[in-house]
């Protein structure tokens, strides 16, 4: 009706995987909530992400590995929407597409999960040597400086293959994951250990929270999907990535991040690891995001920040979280940032 979508099914891409559908379950039961005349039908692919799963993420270089085939279904009008977790999606979309919806931020917290043997430890008590597995350059590298009697290996595969092989083999004495991907299986039990921003930082967009992206020019989907913007959820994400763009960060390299909203102020740390943790530069900024929704009709709607449009969130307000991110990590690069990411990139790709 009203958003000029009436009439036809809205077509909803996303990946296979279990918790890629649960996540996608759960966007579009909010949407028909808020739209009940309107049809929704989910289109599950297999992505190049969920195709490999003998290498290293960081290894193989895509920058799209679990957007790619869901963008280019996308591109070719064989879905409306595409549900992704933001952690997956490139700082730069390709032309034409944005994104439309920045659901609320779940936990964005790292978790330990134990081997049955070792329930009821930390970390710090696993005796000397105990293999941690883990498939993120950006955990292992904090992780190896706060516990350097600890061995980092990498595990790769979706969540329940990840389990299996902690609990079936002996391979690995814990593994770690995002807490709020453990919530969303129903898993939560399983977490040994929640480890703070202290012990470490998580990746920028991290959480298993979902985030729409659709064709920029398709404003009948764009309207519809907006209503779902949780607005601090996009100040931070917008701080954050600008942040990673600015850095040309990625997954084959140790970069790391937190962001907090209080008071009309946001605060975004952000930190880039050598390899083994060794080497870091680690600073926070802030800024006031305090600014009220003017009446931006016009040209402006289409404005995006770091790929996100949110005509209700104060343009103000994205400005200056986008120059947040883009001015914290121009710091880091003034301390060496450069250098340190540069020499983590070689010895990764070595």
């Amino acid at each position: 009706g009203e958003n000029g979508v009436g009439g036809r099914a809205v077509r909803v891409g996303t990946r296979r995987s279990q918790l890629a559908r649960i996540q996608t379950d759960s966007v579009v039961e909010m949407l028909r909530e808020l739209y009940p005349d309107l049809r929704f039908e989910i289109l599950a692919m297999s992505t190049t992400g969920d195709k490999i799963l003998d290498t290293a993420l960081s290894k193989i270089g895509e920058k799209s590995l679990f957007t790619k085939e869901l963008e280019n279904a996308l591109e070719r009008n064989e879905v409306d929407l595409v549900v992704h977790s933001l952690k997956d999606l490139p700082t730069s979309l390709p032309p034409g597409f944005t994104i439309g919806a920045v659901c609320k931020r779940e936990n964005p917290l790292d978790a330990v999960v134990f081997h049955p043997k070792n329930r009821g430890k930390t970390l710090s008590l696993l005796p000397e040597k105990s293999v941690i597995g883990t498939s993120s350059l950006r955990r292992a590298a904090q992780l190896k400086k706060k516990f350097p009697q600890l061995e980092f290996r990498d595990i790769r595969g979706n969540l329940n293959t990840r389990l299996k092989k902690l609990d079936e083999k002996e391979d690995f004495s814990a593994i770690i994951l995002a807490a709020a991907g453990l919530k969303r299986m129903g898993w939560e039990n399983r977490i040994g250990q929640l480890l703070s921003p202290e012990d470490c930082l998580y990746a920028v967009g991290q959480v298993r929270y979902n985030f729409l992206e659709v064709r920029a020019k398709d404003q009948d989907i764009l309207n519809m999907v907006s209503a779902l913007h949780d607005a601090d959820t996009v100040l931070r994400c917008i701080a954050e990535r600008a942040f990673m763009k600015r850095l040309e960060g990625g997954c084959s390299v140790p970069v790391a991040v937190n962001s907090m909203l209080k008071d009309g102020q946001l605060y975004l740390t952000g930190a880039v690891y050598s390899l083994d943790g060794s080497d870091s530069l680690k600073e926070t900024m802030q800024t006031s995001v305090n600014y009220p929704q003017q009446n931006e009709d016009g040209p402006n709607d289409d404005v995006q920040h770091v790929g996100i449009t949110a005509k209700n969130v104060p343009g103000q307000a994205q400005e200056a979280a986008e120059n947040l991110g883009v001015e914290l990590a121009s710091l880091l690069l003034s301390k060496g940032a450069k250098h340190i990411l540069s020499v983590a990139r070689q010895l990764n790709d070595a």
